[in-house]
């Protein structure tokens, strides 16, 4: 037997040197991508500072400050008039112990994240959607999550815009991906259409009941859904992003008043019980869902700042909070 200590490899092994080797340097590669793509990703989410919670007792607003694109409470007493210490989410919500971040993610076709929070504003669950945030609502409870992304578009006052609208019931985990599968009765008839977009959820104090708006054939309607049974039934025409009041009584909404381009919506609010509506003392194109502070106050996004108007049509707009959008009251 021949001594092949210090003999050169054979092509063969030499071969094989040069897979293993380009095999090593592949997977590094790709774990180092891995890595630094979990990192921005991570980077873009941001955590809560310690000590930054969601505060149910003071009544106190949060709002995302834009400057930093983070969560931040208002505070007078700050400097600023607010303390930024909330994670970074493009539309915020929160109500009872729970927070809902809707988050962009970098990168062409538009992606997102719904992130869902506890009341120190700890992540509980994230999940991956298509499209761009829209429309974000936690129930009073904090057990129903809804939240509305474009799928095309970015403005509802374009024509060409599509919705996707889902619904996360915390309780089971279940999650209802597409809204639009909902059985709906238009006119008394059950309708189908492929052009049928739902956006702007707003739950009932039951966590069963909740009110939206849906599009088809050019028109919006109010429409009143039922969890328990899966049915949505249109109530009438010409809402938009309802948000209903704490006592259950009234809907604010977004009714166009003009078919032109800029602002066509005033901010209105509609009495269930009696059918009647009016107008609040914001005259300006308002497109939010308001969100009510309590039992007679709205609050809403317009210019870059968060603005409060009493809904009862009374009174002024109130500027709350500059360079800061997505309000929301946790009680």
């Amino acid at each position: 037997m021949s001594d092949l200590t210090g003999a050169r490899p054979s092509t063969r092994t030499r071969v094989w040197i040069l897979v293993l080797a380009l095999l090593l340097l592949g997977g590094g590669a790709t774990a180092y991508t891995l890595r630094a793509a979990s990192g921005r990703e991570a980077a873009v989410a941001g955590t809560a500072d310690p000590g930054f919670t969601l505060d149910r007792d003071t009544g106190a607003l949060y709002a995302r400050d834009t400057a930093s694109g983070r969560i931040a409470r208002v505070d007078p007493s700050a400097p600023g008039g607010r303390v930024v210490g909330g994670p970074s989410c493009d539309r915020f919500h929160a109500a009872g112990p729970t927070a809902l971040c809707l988050q962009r993610r970098p990168g062409v076709p538009a992606r997102s994240y719904a992130i869902v929070l506890d009341r120190r504003l700890r992540e509980v669950r994230r999940i991956g959607l298509p499209g761009i945030p829209s429309r974000a609502r936690v129930s009073a409870s904090g057990n129903m999550l809804a939240w509305t992304m474009f799928a095309t578009g970015d403005s509802y006052a374009r024509s060409s815009f599509s919705t996707r609208t889902s619904i996360l019931d915390l309780r089971t985990g279940y999650l209802v991906k597409n809204v639009e599968q909902i059985p709906l009765t238009l006119g008394g008839r059950r309708y189908h259409a492929p052009d049928v977009n739902y956006w702007g959820v707003s739950f009932a104090a039951d966590d069963n009941r909740f009110y939206a708006t849906v599009s088809t054939g050019g028109r919006t309607h109010l429409v009143e859904g039922d969890m328990r049974n899966w049915s949505a039934k249109a109530l009438r025409e010409n809402v938009e992003c309802p948000s209903l009041s704490p006592d259950g009584t009234r809907l604010a909404f977004k009714k166009r008043v003009s078919d032109g381009p800029g602002e066509p919506w005033r901010l209105y609010v509609y009495e269930l019980g009696t059918g009647r509506e009016h107008a609040v003392a914001e005259r300006r194109g308002i497109d939010d869902q308001a969100l009510w502070t309590d039992r007679s106050t709205l609050a809403y996004g317009y210019g870059g700042a968060v603005w409060s108007v009493p809904a009862d049509g009374t009174g002024n707009p109130r500027r709350l909070a500059s360079g800061a959008s997505s309000p929301a009251v946790p009680h």
